[in-house]
């Protein structure tokens, strides 16, 4: 029913517009087809001899030219012609099977600041240096059309169009395709629960749009109210979903804010969406992660036992606990975390930390049960592009810490049970801010600023009319420039860089760090800043220690925790430290568990039996 597509003799366009009479297709320099009602909104029509290149506006009634709402390319922008796109490629993934749901390693980044230039060819480049980390996913943020020069994505307008900016519809695939050949699945994160600004929806039809539920972020997608269009919507939606799963051959998606997808139809929408990626991507495997504030554990659940049948949740809990334990702040929605070991220590036994009490943030009980639930359904992650924005600075952890404290909660989240997630430059300790930018003009900008400050002076710490003052402006072009990864910065932080190899090579190689084993994860707490967490396997061998210590030097006298003991008479060795100078740290201190020894401080080890 949506968009245009190419057929050996022509292009057949659709559309759909309940309420309207009439529609056409106008051809740049063929001129203006109508196109035929098949009744229930939907308009239909083939154009003999038109094919990939052909610009193209839809007319509905006697309206004023618009976009087509599932334009496959908008090189002019949001509010320019559509263009008939051939989606044959020639790939070379052939051999590609897909990501498994255990054992990945997440990479997030953002097209048009991961490179100076911005571009999927760009990005490319880089892939081989990603191979190189560990990263085993790349999770890339919104890249569907928005109004603007420059954004995050998350203000999709025309959901079927890669933003032009940042190269062709083939130049995504071609990332996409030399990722596959090297082994790296990519996902993509998509919105599916409101309508950015600038958007051409209501120009056809306000059935687009629900007016039984609400959402914080603007008008919301039609999923339930059936007497009004909803199977045409889900039709558009879920028809994205496929879209980017069978014609760029991506891995999977990231679903943004799903608590935010209010449906009250027998079957949700994320089960649908889950279900056609699933079909879609068949018989390569695929992969479904979602951000769920409400952390339901349906999420995660199989669909045959009712659940909603995705790989993982994201969970803030985690992110949220270490960066109290790291910074010392809990202000805003920190305010739930002391960052104590305990906290920690939970956060890498049960994903979540919130499973039903109260958060007073929230005032309600927050969480839903997740103590059984394996680690793989979980992803943990240290930065991501809300908790690094979400500040007056978009200061990075770089700038918040000691590198001995950076290195240290690194090896808990790279060496932790849970599936971990990286940030773009996180690798090599970027220092470049990354901030919430927008690059749209008028009182659409001035709006769009001050939601912004209005939400981050949620931190007291913004509230001073100097910090205001200094906030960049999600508008400016200065912005978003000084959010792009600087990578000479991977040529100067090595040993930042060396940390993070190191650690996903010691994940990836040491079967009792793998979410595959019959492994068993247990923790204790050392001290007022300090915990242990033990990897228990069926063997004796493969346990491991992941001692850390964010406090002053423990001295460790006297022990009586009995996760600390070794598991046989042959005691513990040092295998692996955060202070290694090869990672600019201060030098491994001896460590001898059988006898009386220093736990450094900001320091992360790993301990092994020995032979």
């Amino acid at each position: 029913m949506f968009g245009a597509s190419i057929d050996p003799t022509g292009t057949r366009f659709g559309l759909w517009a309940p309420g309207r009479s009439t529609a056409a297709v106008e051809i740049e320099g063929h001129g203006n087809f109508p196109l035929i009602s098949g009744g229930n909104g939907a308009f239909e029509g083939h154009v003999p001899g038109i094919g990939a290149g052909a610009r193209y506006k839809f007319r509905l009634d006697d309206g004023p030219l618009v976009p087509d709402l599932a334009s496959r390319w908008q090189p002019d922008g949001n509010d320019g012609a559509s263009v008939v796109v051939d989606s044959n490629f020639v790939r070379t993934d052939s051999d590609w099977t897909g990501p498994d749901a255990a054992d990945q390693v997440i990479y997030e980044l953002h097209i048009g600041t991961f490179t100076r230039e911005g571009t999927w060819q760009a990005a490319r480049e880089k892939l081989a240096a990603l191979k190189a980390l560990g990263v085993t996913i790349l999770q890339v943020m919104p890249v569907g059309t928005f109004k603007g020069a420059f954004g995050w994505g998350y203000d999709t307008t025309l959901p079927y169009a890669p933003f032009a900016p940042y190269g062709t519809p083939d130049d995504m695939r071609a990332f996409i395709d030399a990722a596959h050949g090297l082994g790296i699945g990519v996902i993509l994160d998509v919105v599916y629960n409101h309508v950015g600004l600038g958007d051409h929806f209501r120009a056809y039809s306000e059935q687009f749009f629900t007016s039984r539920h609400e959402s914080e972020w603007g008008a919301s997608f039609n999923f339930d109210d059936y007497d009004n269009g909803a199977a045409a919507v889900r039709e558009f939606v879920i028809g994205n979903a496929r879209y980017w799963i069978e014609a760029f051959h991506l891995d999977g998606l990231r679903l943004d804010a799903v608590q935010a997808l209010v449906d009250d139809s027998a079957e949700h929408i994320v089960v649908a969406i889950t279900r056609a990626v699933r079909d879609a991507a068949s018989p390569r495997k695929s992969y479904v992660v979602v951000e769920n504030q409400p952390q339901e554990r349906r999420m995660i659940e199989p669909q045959d036992q009712g659940g909603v049948g995705v790989d993982a949740m994201y969970s803030d809990d985690f992110q949220h606990a270490v960066r109290v334990a790291a910074t010392g702040h809990n202000d805003f929605y920190y305010r739930d975390y002391l960052g104590t070991p305990q906290e920690l220590v939970s956060a890498l036994k049960y994903g979540f930390l919130y499973q039903g009490q109260r958060s007073d943030m929230r005032d309600k009980a927050y969480g839903t049960y997740n103590l059984d639930t394996p680690a793989r359904h979980f992803v943990h992650f240290l930065e991501n592009h809300d908790q690094v924005a979400n500040s007056a600075t978009g200061a990075r952890l770089s700038a918040l810490m000691s590198p001995a404290r950076l290195r240290a909660i690194t090896a808990l989240l790279l060496l932790g049970p849970q599936t971990p997630c990286l940030f773009q430059g996180q690798e090599f300790g970027s220092t470049r801010p990354f901030f919430y930018f927008f690059g749209i003009a008028g009182e659409d900008a001035g709006n769009v600023a001050k939601g912004r400050l209005e939400s981050v002076r949620n931190f007291p710490s913004v509230q001073d009319p100097v910090m205001e003052e200094q906030m960049a402006l999600p508008a400016d072009p200065e912005t978003f420039a000084r959010s792009k990864l600087d990578w000479a910065e991977a040529d100067r932080n090595t040993g930042m860089l060396m940390l993070h190899r190191d650690l996903l090579a010691l994940r990836r190689t040491d079967a009792s760090f793998s979410q595959r084993t019959d492994r068993r994860i247990d923790g204790a707490v050392l001290g007022e800043h300090a915990l242990v967490l033990r990897y228990l396997t069926p063997e004796p061998e493969g346990h491991r220690l992941l001692v850390l210590n964010l406090g002053r030097d423990l001295p460790m006298s006297v022990v009586a925790e009995p996760l600390m003991a070794p598991p046989d008479a042959s005691g513990w060795q040092l295998e692996w430290s955060s202070e290694h100078p090869d990672y600019g740290g201060a030098g491994r201190r001896p460590i001898d568990p059988q006898g009386f020894w220093i736990l450094p401080s900001d320091c992360a080890l790993v301990l092994t039996p020995k032979a």
